[in-house]
């Protein structure tokens, strides 16, 4: 080994050891006859003193050192003198006076700070991605996301799961998203898919009785990106054998609270997580993946305006749309700009219009008239209407009332993304606190305006409720599914459920989604095969490591805990990939290459 101890190991107890070290220079500080360095590996930084005094030679060529140079260098671990240590870093108590160093390698001037953690722009970041890894914050993420594997490992392992790995290579199946297709050079025509995830295959493994299954499973889908997806993506793949829903959210829970206790002491969360059901997570929340962390919630008041004089809101609801609100309290003093800003944020989500009410400070709202509240609406509300309004919202003096009105699908959307957008703004979350929650009671299907049939919520594998069943025949949109999901500040980390595992069942669903007796033959005959053969009732669920880490290292995309992530278009800039190929890799796979004038635009 080329050193006898890692940077970042070194303590007041190494105190008159003689220590090698080797890694990158973070930092070089020339203070007259002594140079400093601030010397950086995988395991952390520590600071090495050059003297003339000690060794002239070492000092020469310390001289020669130049940030990101990769160096080595021996000597002395002594204390830092009293009142220069820097409690910033672990190993500040401490210095190495140097006896000897070398250079290992040189650098050229890196395209951005790698000392300083400062914004990149996106595409400079990818292209030198194996610089930004340097960085060590992001080196930090990337640690962090091996300690939660291994935890997540150790913990299934020792509650009997197996690992078991399945394979890339797979047939396409509808799974929610588009698949990465893949051509097959030995039989032309072809195709094989990159798995969305392993559905199949590890119910599969459940029928060949393994009854305890999980793998970290890559998975892939050909969607937009967005700040918390990626193109491909790494998942806990759990399954289990002879449960029910609350088998899998108990182990859930613990597998979760005991990770953040074991991996990030410094971040609380919520025990026992809380549980919504789909229903009352979106009437509260406006989505089925709320952040909890702070209130804000979306008070219904339809049925107080729905005879107001104020048109909008009695044309809304007599045609069957709804009258929401949010409050935000103490800011009633907001600007025209202000307001104006947060209506042009409700218009980008959708909505025709934002109406607010300013309420005064220091007046008791149960005693306030009309034209004391600064709204449009004032003079179309009586004063009862105002005060059972205010009374709903929950609303004190010098709140600010934001209210929309249009069909439920759009008012929950716009609402939930102007709750999320003032929760930042006002800083009412808890940065150290993990909200994790169950939202259960999901309907198992959801009717497509576009394809003119039902479409699952979750996936074709759920299974409904054994009393609902008789429901599929009569009024499949009451039919409630065993799904379930588990949500995270505002982030859905996974959809599990309960899978069908009987044959007719299964194709009774497949022909509810208007599949033909020969597309399910052709699409799943393998799956319903097995199904003949005595499979157990089964279940589970599939937290994406990605988010999880995200949120344990309190980042704001998934690419700062990915360690050669895509950008927003789906590109590695690193490597130029997508790329052309070669005339003969087509004519060896029986492609042809045919671009329309829109492609690249």
């Amino acid at each position: 080994m080329l050193k006898s101890h890692s940077c970042g190991e070194l303590r007041r107890g190494h105190d008159g050891q003689v220590v090698t070290l080797a890694g990158w220079i973070h930092r070089r500080r020339d203070h007259g006859g002594l140079i400093f360095i601030d010397l950086r590996d995988k395991d952390g930084i520590v600071q090495v003193v050059f003297n003339p005094e000690i060794s002239e030679e070492a000092h020469r060529v310390a001289g020669e050192f130049r940030n990101e140079y990769v160096v080595q260098v021996s000597g002395k671990v002594a204390l830092r003198p009293k009142g220069t240590e820097n409690l910033k870093l672990p190993t500040g108590e401490i210095e190495v006076v140097a006896e000897q160093a070398r250079i290992l390698n040189t650098a050229k001037t890196p395209p951005f700070y790698i000392n300083e953690d400062v914004p990149i722009e996106e595409n400079l970041n990818l292209k030198y991605r194996y610089l930004y890894l340097r960085r060590p914050r992001v080196k930090d993420n990337i640690m962090l996301r091996h300690r939660v594997v291994k935890f997540m490992r150790d913990f299934l392992d020792a509650r009997g799961f197996v690992e078991i790995e399945t394979p890339i290579l797979i047939k396409s199946t509808p799974e929610g998203a588009r698949d990465y297709l893949v051509p097959s050079r030995l039989y032309p025509g072809r195709f094989y898919a990159l798995p969305q995830s392993p559905q199949q295959l590890k119910q599969l493994l459940m029928v060949a009785g393994f009854e305890k299954y999980y793998q970290i499973a890559r998975c892939f889908r050909d969607e937009d990106l967005r700040a918390d997806r990626q193109p491909e993506f790494t998942q806990l793949d759990i399954e289990m054998s002879f449960i029910d829903e609350e088998d899998i959210l108990q182990l859930l829970e613990e597998m979760f609270t005991t990770l953040v206790e074991t991996v990030k002491p410094d971040m609380r969360v919520i025990k026992p997580f809380p549980r919504l059901s789909y229903a009352e997570a979106m009437e509260r929340y406006g989505t089925d993946k709320p952040d909890i962390r702070f209130g804000l919630e979306l008070k219904d008041i339809s049925a107080t305006v729905a005879e107001s004089s104020f048109s909008v809101f009695r044309s809304t609801v007599k045609s069957g749309g709804r009258v929401k609100a949010i409050c935000l309290p103490g800011c009633a003093g907001y600007s025209a700009k202000q307001i104006e800003e947060l209506a042009e944020l409700a218009r980008s989500y959708g909505a025709k219009g934002l109406i607010t009410m300013a309420l005064p400070a220091g007046e008791d709202v149960e005693q306030l008239s009309p034209e004391k509240v600064k709204s449009v609406v004032s003079k179309h509300l009586s004063a009862d209407e105002l005060r059972a309004v205010l009374r709903k919202c929950e609303a004190r003096p010098g709140d600010l009332v934001l209210v929309v009105a249009d069909e439920l699908k759009v008012v929950n959307k716009v609402l939930d993304e102007l709750r999320r957008e003032m929760g930042r703004r006002l800083d009412l979350a808890a940065p150290d606190l993990l909200a994790f929650l169950f939202v259960i009671d999901y309907p198992l299907l959801e009717w497509s305006e576009e394809l003119g049939r039902w479409e699952p919520m979750h996936h074709p594998f759920t299974a409904p409720r054994e009393e609902d069943i008789p429901l599929l025949d009569t009024d499949p949109a009451k039919v409630r599914a065993r799904h379930y999901d588990i949500v995270c500040n505002g982030y859905e980390l996974s959809s599990g459920s309960i899978r069908i595992h009987t044959r007719s069942l299964q194709e009774k669903i497949f022909r509810l989604l208007g599949y033909s007796d020969a597309e399910i033959e052709e699409r799943f005959g393998h799956l319903l095969e097995a199904f003949d053969y005595g499979a157990p009732p089964h279940g589970g669920i599939a937290p994406g490591i990605d988010r999880l880490v995200m949120l344990l290292a309190r980042a704001d995309n998934i690419r700062e805990v990915i360690a050669f992530p895509k950008n927003q278009s789906a590109v590695d800039v690193m490597s130029g990939s997508p790329s052309p190929v070669s005339q003969s890799q087509l004519d060896e796979l029986h492609l042809m290459v045919k671009l329309d004038d829109t492609v690249g635009r």
